[in-house]
């Protein structure tokens, strides 16, 4: 997770929402990439999305089953999606998105509290608050700086 804080570090520095992610096989870091949708004025940017993308072509393969993600806030809808399709075997959270813990004000709730994900022909174990205050930390302060 400290390399994904690291990659989050970068997008900060880029004005980027601060978000790294990192996939990991067997222990070796094969990509690591952070948020660049201002940058490339593209919504589809996302560090995980990116991450996976790269992991794709080093390896050779889109089906990432022996590949686990770390990130640093729990991906959106669309990244969830992204590490379904690509089958990635275990995810790691840094911090929680606080706008999808209350489950009355999102039609996406939150992973807060699930071990795994089974509702796909996939199963995806999570593992989540990694550096945890070091990732929220990095985000409210990016946000504070905007406003």
């Amino acid at each position: 997770m400290q390399q994904a804080l690291a990659q989050a570090q970068l997008a900060f520095a880029q004005d980027e929402v601060p978000i790294g992610a990192v996939v990991v096989r067997e222990n070796n870091i094969i990509t690591q990439a952070f948020n660049s949708c201002e940058t490339d004025r593209n919504p589809l940017s996302h560090a995980e999305i990116k991450a996976i993308q790269e992991a794709t072509k080093k390896t050779g393969n889109w089906r990432l089953t022996d590949c686990d993600l770390y990130v640093t806030l729990e991906p959106c809808p669309m990244c969830l999606g992204a590490l379904f399709q690509a089958r990635i075997r275990t995810l790691y959270i840094g911090c929680y998105d606080h706008k999808r813990l209350d489950n009355n004000l999102s039609i996406f709730p939150s992973l807060k509290g699930k071990t795994q994900i089974t509702d796909n022909n996939h199963t995806i174990k999570i593992i989540g608050s990694i550096l945890e205050k070091d990732c929220s930390d990095l985000l409210k302060n990016f946000f504070q700086k905007r406003r």
